[in-house]
């Protein structure tokens, strides 16, 4: 159960303003073992974290290149997502099609776009921050007939847990934030928050900067 938001303006009119304000949570067993966010590949090009699971070592979550392909993946439970006629705009995604309206989807992406609206005006590191406080959100967005129609059974013991942005449960949750801004002169910020050896109370944030490669 995760959940990006991003608001994609690729020519932004002012100086001030981002390419890209992406805000993201990857949800998943607290188990399971993984790198945190480092440079990566045959020339340092791909900064991402790694999942380290046996059998699946290498593959990412959230992934950004110097020369600004980026990649993010979440499961779903549908056959194939739409990706045509996608421009600039603000989006959500979880675990459905992009857009589809969770009402936890909803929640967060409001909350998302009013910390975008201020962005102009916020030093960085403070809208990094106000866009971590929306993804630790934990308030429960129910009933929501949609997630339940599409989780069934399966997602009804823990139905009050993956209806927020910020998923708490027992061994499996929101283990890690990750915020990248791309601003008009191509320059990244990507901030990585993640939890440490499988404990709630220890979180450890790194933050890599660089250009886009032309």
């Amino acid at each position: 159960m995760c959940i990006i938001f991003f608001k994609f303006d690729p020519r932004p009119v002012s100086k001030n303003a981002y390419r890209l304000i992406l805000a993201a949570n990857r949800d998943e067993f607290y188990s399971r073992p993984s790198k945190l966010a480092d440079f990566w590949g045959n020339n340092n090009e791909i900064l991402s974290g790694l999942d380290m699971e046996e059998g699946k070592e290498g593959g990412t979550w959230l992934g950004i290149s110097t020369r600004g392909k980026l990649a993010a993946l979440t499961n779903y439970l549908q056959p194939q997502l739409d990706w045509q006629a996608r421009g600039r705009g603000t989006y959500g995604l979880s675990n459905a099609l992009l857009e589809t309206p969770w009402r936890k989807l909803c929640f967060g992406k409001q909350l998302f776009l009013e910390a975008v609206e201020r962005s102009q005006a916020l030093p960085k590191d403070v809208l990094i921050a106000n866009l971590l406080d929306v993804l630790n959100n934990e308030e429960a967005q129910l009933p929501d007939p949609a997630i339940e129609d599409q989780g069934g059974e399966y997602v009804q013991p823990v139905l009050s847990k993956y209806a927020a942005v910020c998923v708490r449960c027992p061994g499996y949750g929101t283990r890690t934030n990750t915020i990248i801004l791309v601003d008009a002169d191509g320059h990244v910020t990507f901030t990585e928050r993640s939890m440490m050896d499988k404990d709630l109370s220890r979180w450890e944030t790194r933050t890599y900067e660089f250009t886009l490669q032309n």
